[in-house]
């Protein structure tokens, strides 16, 4: 079982975006293997995963939901193979902790505003003291990037100071909104629709082990 954490404390970032999405691609993923079981858990008490889950189409890859309570004892379902989590805003101390404790990978969503560079330097800083958060990787995801921008110069300034890998940067675009309101991802639409979206999306995929990094001929 791999459980990939989506998480900053920082709200409006587009954690429940890269989450849903996440697990998108997963679910069609397993569809391809035949053996994949995902399921996305919800740590949010806005619930906005599991809202998501609710107008997600009966056709389309099945995406499980899990609505965790923290606090409590909490043991991933046995039967799964894949869980994303997507967490509430103000994520800190013990709550962190037992998110940590469950997860395999972390995906932190930044988006280029100084705000939000703030807020992830001290999440950074909280991470780092964590021994939950030892030995497992961090990337981070720039969301809703314009390019050639002065704010996506900054942050990729900011980037570099803090020694983690930026996987890649999402534009800027309604593709998400439109499809999330219908419960549907990026991968369950024809790819001819949203290519240039898919195309950023190949980094993540590399980096959670889905496919070989794409090499130079």
């Amino acid at each position: 079982m791999q459980v990939c954490l989506v998480a900053n404390p920082k709200g409006g970032v587009g954690k429940s975006t890269l989450a849903t999405n996440l697990a998108g691609l997963l679910a069609w993923r397993g569809l391809a293997g035949g053996d994949t079981q995902v399921m996305l858990g919800d740590v949010d008490r806005q619930q906005s995963s599991r809202q998501w889950l609710a107008r997600r189409p009966a056709v389309l890859p099945k995406i499980h939901s899990w609505e965790i309570a923290l606090g409590n004892a909490v043991k991933p379902p046995r039967d799964m193979t894949h869980i994303v989590l997507d967490t509430p805003a103000a994520l800190h101390g013990d709550k962190l902790k037992e998110c940590l404790k469950l997860a395999h990978r972390v995906l932190v969503p930044v988006q280029p505003s100084m705000f939000d560079i703030l807020a992830t330097q001290s999440f950074f800083a909280e991470l780092a003291e964590m021994k939950a958060a030892r030995g497992v990787p961090v990337g981070l995801i720039g969301m809703r990037v314009h390019e050639r921008s002065r704010s996506a110069e900054e942050f990729l300034r900011f980037i570099e100071t803090t020694g983690l890998p930026l996987i890649t940067c999402l534009r800027d675009t309604q593709n998400y909104v439109q499809l999330a309101a219908h419960g549907m991802t990026l991968f369950d639409v024809a790819a001819s629709r949203v290519a240039k979206d898919l195309a950023q999306w190949v980094a993540i995929e590399e980096w959670l082990g889905l496919r070989l990094p794409q090499t130079l001929d």
